[in-house]
C-alpha cells in the first residue's frame, strides 16, 4: 500500500471518531499533517494548545514521520528552538503498526511523563534531574502562558 493510501485511510478513520486531538492534513500534500494537542492537566502545559507538524515521507509507514512542535514549549524532550521531539517510537522503536493518532497520543503522554535522562532541552532536563520541579513547572507554565494560551497568541 502506498503511503498516500495509508494516510488517507488513517485520516478517514480519524474523521469518523471522536478525537481528543484536532488533526488536519495539508490540502495540497497528504504527507503533511498538523495536530493541536491540549496540555494535560497536572502539568505545566495545562490549558495550552500546542500545534505540531507531522511530516511523512513516501516511505511511511515503513519509516517514521518527522514530528516538530510549532508552538514553543519548555520540555526536556522537545528542542526549544527547532521543536524536534525526542521520542523512542519516532526513532529506534518505530513500527509500521503505529499511526498518526497513536503518535499524537504518545506525544501527549510525553508531556505528562518527561524523560529527563535523554534531553533535547538540557535546561529542562537538568531541572528535573536535580529534582527541582518548582523551577521546571514555573518555566513550563511561563512558556505555556506566553505561547500556547489562545488569549496570548491572538495578541501576536
Amino acid at each position: 500500500m502506498k503511503s498516500s493510501q495509508r494516510l488517507a485511510k488513517e485520516y478517514s478513520k480519524i474523521q469518523k471518531s471522536d478525537n481528543e486531538f484536532n488533526i488536519s492534513i495539508d490540502s495540497n500534500n497528504i504527507l503533511n499533517w498538523k495536530a493541536i494537542l491540549k496540555g494535560p492537566d497536572e502539568t505545566p502545559f495545562k490549558n495550552g494548545n500546542f500545534e505540531i507538524s507531522i511530516k511523512c515521507t513516501d516511505q511511511y509507514p515503513m519509516k517514521p514521520p518527522k514530528v516538530f512542535f510549532n508552538t514553543p514549549i519548555f520540555h526536556p524532550n522537545i528542542h526549544f528552538k527547532t521543536g524536534e521531539v525526542c521520542l523512542d517510537v519516532l526513532k529506534a522503536n518505530w513500527s509500521p503498526a503505529w499511526d498518526i493518532f497513536a503518535i499524537c497520543r504518545a506525544i501527549s503522554l510525553l508531556l505528562s511523563h518527561p524523560e529527563p535522562d535523554s534531553p533535547l532541552n538540557c535546561d529542562a532536563g537538568n531541572m528535573l534531574r536535580a529534582k527541582d520541579e518548582m523551577a521546571y513547572f514555573s518555566m513550563g507554565e511561563m512558556y505555556t502562558q506566553m505561547f500556547a494560551i489562545k488569549e496570548n497568541s491572538d495578541k501576536k
